[in-house]
Protein backbone atom coordinates (compact mmCIF):
# COMPACT_ATOMS: atom_id res chain seq x y z
CA UNK A 1 0.00 0.00 0.00
CA UNK A 2 1.47 3.35 -1.03
CA UNK A 3 1.80 6.19 1.42
CA UNK A 4 -0.26 9.32 0.92
CA UNK A 5 1.62 11.91 -1.08
CA UNK A 6 1.01 14.65 1.46
CA UNK A 7 2.31 12.72 4.50
CA UNK A 8 6.00 13.46 3.94
CA UNK A 9 5.57 17.25 3.48
CA UNK A 10 3.45 17.37 6.63
CA UNK A 11 6.10 15.37 8.49
CA UNK A 12 8.81 17.77 7.33
CA UNK A 13 6.65 20.71 8.35
CA UNK A 14 6.15 19.27 11.84
CA UNK A 15 9.87 18.56 12.11
CA UNK A 16 10.69 22.12 11.10
CA UNK A 17 8.23 23.60 13.58
CA UNK A 18 9.75 21.57 16.40
CA UNK A 19 13.20 23.09 15.78
CA UNK A 20 14.37 25.95 17.93
CA UNK A 21 14.69 29.45 16.48
CA UNK A 22 18.48 29.17 16.67
CA UNK A 23 18.44 25.95 14.65
CA UNK A 24 16.11 27.50 12.09
CA UNK A 25 18.33 30.57 11.68
CA UNK A 26 21.40 28.36 11.37
CA UNK A 27 19.78 26.18 8.71
CA UNK A 28 18.48 29.23 6.85
CA UNK A 29 21.91 30.91 6.86
CA UNK A 30 23.70 27.75 5.70
CA UNK A 31 21.09 27.10 3.01
CA UNK A 32 21.25 30.68 1.76
CA UNK A 33 25.04 30.49 1.47
CA UNK A 34 24.85 27.08 -0.24
CA UNK A 35 22.34 28.37 -2.78
CA UNK A 36 24.46 31.50 -3.35
CA UNK A 37 27.61 29.41 -3.91
CA UNK A 38 25.76 27.08 -6.28
CA UNK A 39 24.39 29.96 -8.32
CA UNK A 40 27.80 31.62 -8.39
CA UNK A 41 29.36 28.31 -9.54
CA UNK A 42 26.81 27.94 -12.31
CA UNK A 43 27.36 31.46 -13.60
CA UNK A 44 31.16 31.27 -13.25
CA UNK A 45 31.28 27.85 -14.95
CA UNK A 46 29.25 29.14 -17.88
CA UNK A 47 31.44 32.19 -18.25
CA UNK A 48 34.63 30.14 -17.95
CA UNK A 49 33.43 27.56 -20.48
CA UNK A 50 32.49 30.32 -22.92
CA UNK A 51 35.84 32.04 -22.47
CA UNK A 52 37.81 28.79 -22.96
CA UNK A 53 35.79 27.92 -26.04
CA UNK A 54 36.32 31.37 -27.56
CA UNK A 55 40.06 31.09 -26.91
CA UNK A 56 40.19 27.61 -28.48
CA UNK A 57 38.24 28.74 -31.53
CA UNK A 58 40.53 31.73 -32.07
CA UNK A 59 43.56 29.45 -31.83
CA UNK A 60 42.03 27.00 -34.34
CA UNK A 61 41.27 29.83 -36.77
CA UNK A 62 44.85 31.10 -36.52
CA UNK A 63 46.31 27.62 -37.11
CA UNK A 64 43.87 27.04 -40.00
CA UNK A 65 44.96 30.26 -41.71
CA UNK A 66 48.63 29.25 -41.47
CA UNK A 67 47.94 25.75 -42.90
CA UNK A 68 45.61 27.14 -45.57
CA UNK A 69 48.28 29.60 -46.74
CA UNK A 70 50.76 26.73 -47.14
CA UNK A 71 48.17 24.60 -48.97
CA UNK A 72 47.32 27.54 -51.23
CA UNK A 73 50.91 27.79 -52.43
CA UNK A 74 51.69 24.09 -52.75
CA UNK A 75 48.19 22.74 -53.45
CA UNK A 76 46.14 20.52 -51.14
CA UNK A 77 47.47 17.33 -52.69
CA UNK A 78 51.16 18.29 -52.34
CA UNK A 79 51.24 20.29 -49.11
CA UNK A 80 53.70 18.79 -46.66
CA UNK A 81 52.15 17.36 -43.47
CA UNK A 82 54.77 16.67 -40.76
CA UNK A 83 54.30 13.50 -38.66
CA UNK A 84 52.03 13.87 -35.62
CA UNK A 85 54.16 14.80 -32.61
CA UNK A 86 51.96 12.88 -30.21
CA UNK A 87 50.05 15.82 -28.72
CA UNK A 88 48.53 19.11 -29.68
CA UNK A 89 46.41 20.00 -32.64
CA UNK A 90 45.14 17.58 -35.32
CA UNK A 91 45.12 18.49 -39.02
CA UNK A 92 43.48 17.11 -42.13
CA UNK A 93 43.42 18.16 -45.80
CA UNK A 94 40.29 17.64 -47.88
CA UNK A 95 41.06 17.11 -51.56
CA UNK A 96 38.76 18.16 -54.43
CA UNK A 97 37.61 14.60 -54.99
CA UNK A 98 36.48 14.33 -51.34
CA UNK A 99 39.38 12.19 -50.13
CA UNK A 100 41.50 13.29 -47.17
CA UNK A 101 45.16 13.45 -46.13
CA UNK A 102 46.38 13.31 -42.52
CA UNK A 103 49.85 13.29 -40.95
CA UNK A 104 51.45 9.98 -40.15
CA UNK A 105 50.72 8.62 -36.71
CA UNK A 106 47.85 11.03 -36.07
CA UNK A 107 44.68 9.64 -34.40
CA UNK A 108 41.69 9.34 -36.68
CA UNK A 109 39.33 12.28 -36.77
CA UNK A 110 35.56 11.92 -37.13
CA UNK A 111 34.31 11.51 -40.73
CA UNK A 112 34.12 14.68 -42.81
CA UNK A 113 30.70 16.20 -42.38
CA UNK A 114 28.58 17.32 -45.28
CA UNK A 115 28.94 20.94 -44.23
CA UNK A 116 32.75 20.59 -44.32
CA UNK A 117 32.53 19.07 -47.85
CA UNK A 118 30.53 22.12 -48.98
CA UNK A 119 33.36 24.33 -47.70
CA UNK A 120 35.82 22.23 -49.74
CA UNK A 121 33.61 22.71 -52.82
CA UNK A 122 33.61 26.44 -52.30
CA UNK A 123 30.03 26.79 -51.01
CA UNK A 124 31.26 28.70 -47.93
CA UNK A 125 34.53 30.13 -46.69
CA UNK A 126 34.91 28.38 -43.34
CA UNK A 127 33.07 26.36 -40.72
CA UNK A 128 33.44 25.87 -36.92
CA UNK A 129 31.82 22.72 -35.64
CA UNK A 130 31.97 20.21 -32.82
CA UNK A 131 31.16 16.55 -32.99
CA UNK A 132 29.18 14.39 -30.59
CA UNK A 133 31.83 11.70 -30.12
CA UNK A 134 33.32 10.73 -26.76
CA UNK A 135 36.45 12.80 -27.45
CA UNK A 136 34.43 15.94 -28.18
CA UNK A 137 36.49 17.40 -31.04
CA UNK A 138 36.25 21.09 -31.96
CA UNK A 139 36.98 21.32 -35.73
CA UNK A 140 37.56 24.38 -37.91
CA UNK A 141 37.34 23.95 -41.69
CA UNK A 142 38.83 26.62 -44.00
CA UNK A 143 38.77 26.83 -47.82
CA UNK A 144 42.26 26.42 -49.31
CA UNK A 145 42.84 26.35 -53.12
CA UNK A 146 40.52 23.81 -54.71
CA UNK A 147 40.10 21.95 -51.40
CA UNK A 148 40.04 22.74 -47.69
CA UNK A 149 42.09 22.26 -44.56
CA UNK A 150 40.83 21.25 -41.12
CA UNK A 151 42.41 21.91 -37.74
CA UNK A 152 40.91 20.12 -34.73
CA UNK A 153 41.44 20.08 -31.00
CA UNK A 154 40.06 17.81 -28.32
CA UNK A 155 37.73 19.75 -26.03
CA UNK A 156 39.53 19.98 -22.69
CA UNK A 157 37.15 19.97 -19.70
CA UNK A 158 39.91 19.71 -17.10
CA UNK A 159 39.93 23.47 -16.31
CA UNK A 160 36.16 23.38 -15.72
CA UNK A 161 36.48 20.28 -13.58
CA UNK A 162 39.30 21.79 -11.56
CA UNK A 163 37.34 24.98 -11.17
CA UNK A 164 34.27 23.00 -10.08
CA UNK A 165 36.26 21.05 -7.52
CA UNK A 166 37.71 24.28 -6.14
CA UNK A 167 34.27 25.84 -5.97
CA UNK A 168 32.98 22.74 -4.19
CA UNK A 169 35.64 23.06 -1.51
CA UNK A 170 35.02 26.79 -1.20
CA UNK A 171 31.28 26.15 -1.04
CA UNK A 172 31.65 23.57 1.73
CA UNK A 173 33.85 25.96 3.69
CA UNK A 174 31.36 28.79 3.13
CA UNK A 175 28.43 26.63 4.21
CA UNK A 176 30.28 25.53 7.34
CA UNK A 177 31.33 29.09 8.05
CA UNK A 178 27.80 30.31 7.35
CA UNK A 179 26.39 27.80 9.79
CA UNK A 180 28.85 28.94 12.45
CA UNK A 181 28.16 32.61 11.73
CA UNK A 182 24.41 32.00 11.65
CA UNK A 183 24.59 30.17 14.97
CA UNK A 184 26.65 32.97 16.48
CA UNK A 185 24.38 35.69 15.11
CA UNK A 186 21.32 33.80 16.31
CA UNK A 187 22.82 33.36 19.77
CA UNK A 188 23.80 37.02 19.96
CA UNK A 189 20.56 38.31 18.51
CA UNK A 190 18.39 36.11 20.69
CA UNK A 191 20.32 36.75 23.89
CA UNK A 192 17.86 39.50 24.97
CA UNK A 193 14.97 37.12 24.32
CA UNK A 194 16.72 34.44 26.41
CA UNK A 195 17.10 36.90 29.26
CA UNK A 196 13.49 37.98 28.77
CA UNK A 197 12.37 34.35 28.89
CA UNK A 198 14.40 33.70 32.03
CA UNK A 199 12.90 36.78 33.68
CA UNK A 200 9.37 35.71 32.71
CA UNK A 201 10.01 32.20 34.08
CA UNK A 202 11.34 33.72 37.30
CA UNK A 203 8.23 35.90 37.64
CA UNK A 204 5.98 32.90 37.00
CA UNK A 205 7.87 30.77 39.53
CA UNK A 206 8.22 33.34 42.31
CA UNK A 207 4.96 35.24 41.60
CA UNK A 208 6.99 38.40 42.19
CA UNK A 209 5.33 41.04 40.03
CA UNK A 210 7.44 43.86 41.47
CA UNK A 211 10.60 42.87 39.57
CA UNK A 212 10.59 44.68 36.24
CA UNK A 213 12.52 43.17 33.36
CA UNK A 214 15.63 45.27 32.50
CA UNK A 215 15.10 47.36 29.37
CA UNK A 216 17.89 46.35 27.01
CA UNK A 217 18.32 45.84 23.31
CA UNK A 218 16.65 47.98 20.70
CA UNK A 219 13.80 48.14 18.26
CA UNK A 220 11.40 45.23 18.56
CA UNK A 221 13.13 43.78 21.64
CA UNK A 222 12.79 47.06 23.54
CA UNK A 223 9.13 47.35 22.58
CA UNK A 224 8.53 43.75 23.66
CA UNK A 225 10.21 44.31 27.02
CA UNK A 226 8.24 47.53 27.49
CA UNK A 227 4.98 45.74 26.72
CA UNK A 228 5.76 42.96 29.22
CA UNK A 229 6.70 45.50 31.89
CA UNK A 230 3.40 47.31 31.23
CA UNK A 231 1.62 43.98 31.58
CA UNK A 232 3.40 43.31 34.90
CA UNK A 233 2.41 46.77 36.12
CA UNK A 234 -1.21 46.09 35.18
CA UNK A 235 -1.05 42.75 37.00
CA UNK A 236 0.40 44.47 40.06
CA UNK A 237 -2.42 47.00 40.03
CA UNK A 238 -4.98 44.25 39.55
CA UNK A 239 -3.58 42.18 42.42
CA UNK A 240 -3.45 45.26 44.65
CA UNK A 241 -7.06 46.06 43.77
CA UNK A 242 -8.09 42.48 44.55
CA UNK A 243 -6.30 42.56 47.90
CA UNK A 244 -7.86 45.90 48.83
CA UNK A 245 -11.28 44.66 47.75
CA UNK A 246 -10.89 41.52 49.87
CA UNK A 247 -9.68 43.51 52.87
CA UNK A 248 -12.46 46.08 52.57
CA UNK A 249 -15.07 43.37 52.05
CA UNK A 250 -13.87 41.48 55.12
CA UNK A 251 -14.01 44.68 57.15
CA UNK A 252 -17.49 45.63 55.97
CA UNK A 253 -18.88 42.12 56.39
CA UNK A 254 -17.52 41.79 59.91
CA UNK A 255 -19.98 44.19 61.59
CA UNK A 256 -23.28 42.86 60.21
CA UNK A 257 -22.09 39.26 60.56
CA UNK A 258 -21.11 39.84 64.20
CA UNK A 259 -24.44 41.45 65.02
CA UNK A 260 -26.33 38.72 63.18
CA UNK A 261 -24.37 35.98 64.94
CA UNK A 262 -24.96 37.48 68.39
CA UNK A 263 -28.71 37.80 67.82
CA UNK A 264 -28.99 34.27 66.47
CA UNK A 265 -26.92 32.88 69.36
CA UNK A 266 -29.20 34.71 71.80
CA UNK A 267 -32.28 33.14 70.23
CA UNK A 268 -30.70 29.67 70.22
CA UNK A 269 -29.59 29.96 73.86
CA UNK A 270 -33.00 31.09 75.05
CA UNK A 271 -34.73 28.43 73.00
CA UNK A 272 -32.55 25.67 74.47
CA UNK A 273 -33.31 26.87 77.98
CA UNK A 274 -37.02 26.97 77.22
CA UNK A 275 -37.20 30.58 78.36
CA UNK A 276 -37.65 32.21 74.93
CA UNK A 277 -41.21 33.37 75.58
CA UNK A 278 -40.55 34.54 79.14
CA UNK A 279 -37.19 36.22 78.49
CA UNK A 280 -38.30 38.00 75.32
CA UNK A 281 -41.67 39.66 75.36
CA UNK A 282 -43.55 39.84 72.09
CA UNK A 283 -42.44 43.43 71.46
CA UNK A 284 -38.75 42.63 72.05
CA UNK A 285 -38.98 39.48 69.96
CA UNK A 286 -40.55 41.40 67.10
CA UNK A 287 -37.85 44.05 67.34
CA UNK A 288 -35.15 41.35 67.36
CA UNK A 289 -36.61 39.61 64.34
CA UNK A 290 -36.84 42.93 62.53
CA UNK A 291 -33.18 43.52 63.33
CA UNK A 292 -32.34 40.08 61.97
CA UNK A 293 -34.28 40.76 58.78
CA UNK A 294 -32.56 44.12 58.35
CA UNK A 295 -29.15 42.58 58.90
CA UNK A 296 -29.85 39.80 56.40
CA UNK A 297 -31.06 42.38 53.89
CA UNK A 298 -27.95 44.47 54.48
CA UNK A 299 -25.74 41.42 53.95
CA UNK A 300 -27.63 40.50 50.78
CA UNK A 301 -27.21 44.02 49.42
CA UNK A 302 -23.54 44.09 50.34
CA UNK A 303 -22.84 40.70 48.73
CA UNK A 304 -24.71 41.72 45.58
CA UNK A 305 -22.77 44.96 45.30
CA UNK A 306 -19.48 43.19 45.99
CA UNK A 307 -20.25 40.68 43.25
CA UNK A 308 -21.11 43.46 40.85
CA UNK A 309 -18.01 45.45 41.74
CA UNK A 310 -15.68 42.42 41.56
CA UNK A 311 -16.53 41.92 37.89
CA UNK A 312 -14.26 44.85 37.11
CA UNK A 313 -16.25 46.11 34.12
CA UNK A 314 -19.59 45.86 32.36
CA UNK A 315 -18.28 44.79 28.98
CA UNK A 316 -20.10 41.45 29.10
CA UNK A 317 -23.44 43.20 28.49
CA UNK A 318 -24.42 44.04 24.94
CA UNK A 319 -24.30 47.70 23.97
CA UNK A 320 -27.42 49.01 22.28
CA UNK A 321 -29.07 52.27 21.29
CA UNK A 322 -31.54 53.19 24.02
CA UNK A 323 -33.61 56.06 25.36
CA UNK A 324 -32.13 57.09 28.69
CA UNK A 325 -35.57 58.34 29.78
CA UNK A 326 -36.82 54.74 29.75
CA UNK A 327 -33.85 53.67 31.87
CA UNK A 328 -34.53 56.43 34.41
CA UNK A 329 -38.22 55.49 34.54
CA UNK A 330 -37.42 51.81 35.15
CA UNK A 331 -34.92 52.71 37.89
CA UNK A 332 -37.50 54.97 39.56
CA UNK A 333 -40.05 52.14 39.52
CA UNK A 334 -37.57 49.78 41.17
CA UNK A 335 -36.67 52.41 43.77
CA UNK A 336 -40.34 52.89 44.71
CA UNK A 337 -40.82 49.13 45.05
CA UNK A 338 -37.79 48.79 47.30
CA UNK A 339 -38.55 51.88 49.44
CA UNK A 340 -42.29 52.59 49.30
CA UNK A 341 -41.90 55.78 51.37
CA UNK A 342 -39.52 57.44 48.93
CA UNK A 343 -40.93 60.40 47.01
CA UNK A 344 -39.58 61.07 43.52
CA UNK A 345 -40.06 64.06 41.24
CA UNK A 346 -39.15 63.16 37.65
CA UNK A 347 -38.43 65.76 34.99
CA UNK A 348 -37.03 63.78 32.09
CA UNK A 349 -36.91 64.26 28.34
CA UNK A 350 -36.07 61.72 25.68
CA UNK A 351 -32.30 61.45 25.23
CA UNK A 352 -30.74 58.64 23.21
CA UNK A 353 -27.42 57.11 24.20
CA UNK A 354 -25.39 54.06 23.24
CA UNK A 355 -25.01 51.94 26.33
CA UNK A 356 -25.78 48.84 28.36
CA UNK A 357 -29.28 49.10 29.79
CA UNK A 358 -28.89 46.92 32.90
CA UNK A 359 -25.67 48.65 33.99
CA UNK A 360 -27.11 52.13 33.41
CA UNK A 361 -30.29 51.24 35.30
CA UNK A 362 -28.19 49.98 38.23
CA UNK A 363 -26.25 53.26 38.27
CA UNK A 364 -29.41 55.39 38.22
CA UNK A 365 -30.96 53.22 40.94
CA UNK A 366 -27.88 53.67 43.14
CA UNK A 367 -28.07 57.45 42.68
CA UNK A 368 -31.75 57.49 43.67
CA UNK A 369 -31.12 55.18 46.66
CA UNK A 370 -28.28 57.38 47.84
CA UNK A 371 -30.41 60.52 47.58
CA UNK A 372 -33.36 58.79 49.26
CA UNK A 373 -31.29 58.04 52.36
CA UNK A 374 -30.60 61.76 52.88
CA UNK A 375 -33.73 63.47 51.68
CA UNK A 376 -36.27 64.43 54.41
CA UNK A 377 -39.65 62.67 54.27
CA UNK A 378 -41.47 65.81 53.13
CA UNK A 379 -38.93 66.64 50.41
CA UNK A 380 -38.88 64.63 47.15
CA UNK A 381 -35.77 63.40 45.40
CA UNK A 382 -35.59 65.35 42.15
CA UNK A 383 -34.44 63.47 39.04
CA UNK A 384 -33.84 65.55 35.91
CA UNK A 385 -32.76 64.38 32.48
CA UNK A 386 -32.03 66.71 29.56
CA UNK A 387 -29.78 67.27 26.59
CA UNK A 388 -26.96 69.76 26.97
CA UNK A 389 -24.73 70.25 23.96
CA UNK A 390 -23.76 66.79 22.77
CA UNK A 391 -24.30 65.17 26.15
CA UNK A 392 -27.11 63.53 28.05
CA UNK A 393 -27.21 65.18 31.49
CA UNK A 394 -28.77 63.33 34.43
CA UNK A 395 -29.08 65.16 37.76
CA UNK A 396 -30.23 63.66 41.06
CA UNK A 397 -30.48 65.99 44.04
CA UNK A 398 -31.91 65.82 47.53
CA UNK A 399 -32.77 68.29 50.27
CA UNK A 400 -30.53 66.67 52.86
CA UNK A 401 -27.54 68.13 54.68
CA UNK A 402 -25.27 67.83 51.64
CA UNK A 403 -21.74 66.46 51.44
CA UNK A 404 -18.95 68.01 53.44
CA UNK A 405 -16.12 69.51 51.43
CA UNK A 406 -13.67 67.11 53.12
CA UNK A 407 -15.70 64.11 51.93
CA UNK A 408 -16.10 65.20 48.29
CA UNK A 409 -12.72 63.82 47.03
CA UNK A 410 -13.52 60.36 48.45
CA UNK A 411 -17.25 60.15 47.84
CA UNK A 412 -16.76 57.68 44.95
CA UNK A 413 -14.20 55.47 46.75
CA UNK A 414 -15.23 51.91 47.55
CA UNK A 415 -16.59 51.36 51.05
CA UNK A 416 -16.08 55.01 51.93
CA UNK A 417 -18.79 56.36 54.17
CA UNK A 418 -18.80 59.79 55.74
CA UNK A 419 -18.98 60.01 59.51
CA UNK A 420 -22.51 61.37 59.28
CA UNK A 421 -23.57 58.27 57.27
CA UNK A 422 -22.33 55.60 59.66
CA UNK A 423 -25.77 55.19 61.24
CA UNK A 424 -27.54 54.88 57.88
CA UNK A 425 -27.95 51.62 55.96
CA UNK A 426 -25.62 51.01 53.06
CA UNK A 427 -22.32 49.49 52.11
CA UNK A 428 -20.41 52.43 50.69
CA UNK A 429 -20.29 50.76 47.29
CA UNK A 430 -23.22 52.39 45.51
CA UNK A 431 -21.47 55.54 44.23
CA UNK A 432 -18.33 53.54 43.40
CA UNK A 433 -20.44 51.36 41.12
CA UNK A 434 -21.99 54.49 39.59
CA UNK A 435 -18.57 55.88 38.73
CA UNK A 436 -17.44 52.57 37.23
CA UNK A 437 -20.52 52.31 35.00
CA UNK A 438 -20.26 55.94 33.88
CA UNK A 439 -16.54 55.61 33.12
CA UNK A 440 -17.22 52.45 31.10
CA UNK A 441 -19.69 54.48 28.96
CA UNK A 442 -17.20 57.27 28.33
CA UNK A 443 -18.99 59.69 30.66
CA UNK A 444 -18.27 61.67 33.80
CA UNK A 445 -19.93 61.87 37.21
CA UNK A 446 -19.50 64.83 39.56
CA UNK A 447 -20.86 65.93 42.92
CA UNK A 448 -21.89 69.44 43.99
CA UNK A 449 -24.32 71.20 46.33
CA UNK A 450 -27.89 71.53 45.09
CA UNK A 451 -30.00 74.67 45.26
CA UNK A 452 -31.97 73.06 48.09
CA UNK A 453 -28.83 72.64 50.18
CA UNK A 454 -28.44 68.93 49.65
CA UNK A 455 -26.17 66.91 47.38
CA UNK A 456 -26.37 67.21 43.60
CA UNK A 457 -24.95 64.27 41.64
CA UNK A 458 -24.57 64.90 37.93
CA UNK A 459 -23.86 62.35 35.21
CA UNK A 460 -22.76 63.38 31.70
CA UNK A 461 -22.96 60.73 28.97
CA UNK A 462 -22.26 61.05 25.22
CA UNK A 463 -25.61 61.47 23.45
CA UNK A 464 -26.43 59.99 20.07
CA UNK A 465 -29.00 60.74 17.40
CA UNK A 466 -32.41 59.15 17.79
CA UNK A 467 -32.97 56.14 15.54
CA UNK A 468 -34.87 56.73 12.33
CA UNK A 469 -38.38 55.37 12.69
CA UNK A 470 -39.24 52.50 10.38
CA UNK A 471 -42.12 53.34 8.06
CA UNK A 472 -44.88 50.70 8.18
CA UNK A 473 -47.48 50.33 5.40
CA UNK A 474 -50.94 51.65 6.21
CA UNK A 475 -53.69 49.20 6.99
CA UNK A 476 -55.08 47.70 3.84
CA UNK A 477 -52.23 48.95 1.67
CA UNK A 478 -51.19 46.46 -0.98
CA UNK A 479 -47.46 45.78 -0.67
CA UNK A 480 -47.36 42.98 -3.16
CA UNK A 481 -45.77 43.33 -6.57
CA UNK A 482 -47.92 43.63 -9.61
Amino acid sequence: MSRPAGRRPRRLTRWWRRRSLRSRLTVIAATAIAVSVFMAFQVASELLDRELRDTAEEQLRADSRVLAATAQRAGPARVELPPYPGAGRLVRVILPDGSTRTPAGQPALPPVSEDARRVARGASADLMESDDSDEGYLIHTLRAGDGAVQVARVADDSPINQFGFGMLLIGLLCVAGGAVVGRTVARTGLAPIDRLTAAAVRVARTRDLDADIPDEGGGEIRRLIGSINDMLAALRDSRLAQRLLAEDAAHELKTPLTSLRLNVELLIRLDRRGTLDSALPAESRTRLLDDLGAQVAELSTLVAELTDLARGDVSDETTELLDLADVVGAAATRARSRVPDIELALDVTSVWVSGRPAALQRAVLNLIDNAGKWSPPDQPVQVRLRTEGGSAVLEVDDAGPGIDAADVPRVFDRFYRADSARALPGSGLGLSIVQRVVDAHGGRVTVARSARGGALLRVDLPATAAPTPVAHPAAGEDTGGR
